[in-house]
């Protein structure tokens, strides 16, 4: 593909024009974000082949694939950021198997500022927390050994902007399900309640909240669970720990809940 003027300019100072619009200007952002970061030769797509100082990569060649969801705000105070989640191959299950670039939007150029392995925003919803600055809230997922481990998260930023800022997730809520490790959700009977999945992440009702739907087994579930009123499961397979007793699908709760992001209070929504 020839280099058009726009990518020309971008490359000769260093960072990227984002003139075009529509669905034909998405692939050419694409190359132009990855064109920061990695030399044109490597660039196919939405993918880099071998992404330029990749974080403790040493010897090994780092391959970079960007995701279509964009999320942009002001997350470190005053600094308009794109943080772009991608997939490679250097990064394991751990974290995904992926993480974010950031990129700073310097002078109507987004200019590439750092990896963030492990910290994917690809459902989000960005809240102003105040006129110089924004704060970032996704959801949050990883399966292993058959547990989906899902969430609600604040994304932190921590440290200069550049190589050595580091993001984390803050979490406001958890929850576990464990249909692929048991056949069924799984309630612990001497334990308070517990979420099985979130979805449906929105910005809330007043300032610095959101509202996300929540499966789970409040006190009157876990209490029928344990009493052997729900009917057993169609298929279940391994075996509970003494104390634990299945919630089968479709006997679960379902709410909405309203997270105060300030005092970190969550409830279902009145």
């Amino acid at each position: 593909m020839p280099t058009s003027p726009h990518l020309a300019a971008a490359l000769a100072v260093g960072g990227v024009c984002l003139l075009l619009t529509g669905p034909a200007a998405a692939q050419e952002t694409d190359r132009l974000l990855l064109a920061t970061f990695c030399n044109l030769s490597d660039i196919e797509g939405s993918a880099c082949k071998k992404a330029r100082e990749y974080p403790e990569a040493g010897d090994r060649v780092c391959d970079i694939k960007l995701s279509p969801t964009r999320q942009r705000g002001k997350f470190i105070a005053g600094h308009p950021l794109l943080l772009v989640s991608y997939e490679s191959g250097c990064e394991p299950h751990a974290s995904d198997w992926g993480g974010s670039v950031v990129f700073e939007l310097v002078a109507d150029k987004y200019v590439f500022r750092s990896f963030q392995p492990g910290t994917q925003v690809n459902d989000c919803v960005t809240l102003p927390k105040d006129s110089r600055e924004d704060v970032l809230v996704c959801l949050t997922g990883h399966m292993g050994q058959g547990f989906l481990e899902s969430g609600v998260a604040q994304v932190t930023f921590k440290g200069p902007l550049g190589r050595e800022l580091e993001t984390s997730f803050d979490f406001l809520l958890n929850a576990t399900d464990s249909t692929g490790a048991y056949g069924a959700n799984t309630v612990t009977c001497k334990e308070g309640p517990k979420n099985f999945g979130v979805s449906k992440l929105a910005a809330g009702p007043r300032p610095m909240t959101v509202t996300v739907d929540v499966d789970y087994a409040d006190a009157a579930t876990i209490r029928a669970a344990c009493g052997k009123k729900f009917p057993k499961p169609k298929e279940t397979f391994g075996k509970l720990a003494r104390g634990e007793a299945f919630v089968p699908a479709g006997y679960e709760k379902k709410a909405k809940f309203v997270i105060d992001l300030a005092t970190r209070a969550v409830a279902p929504q009145k």
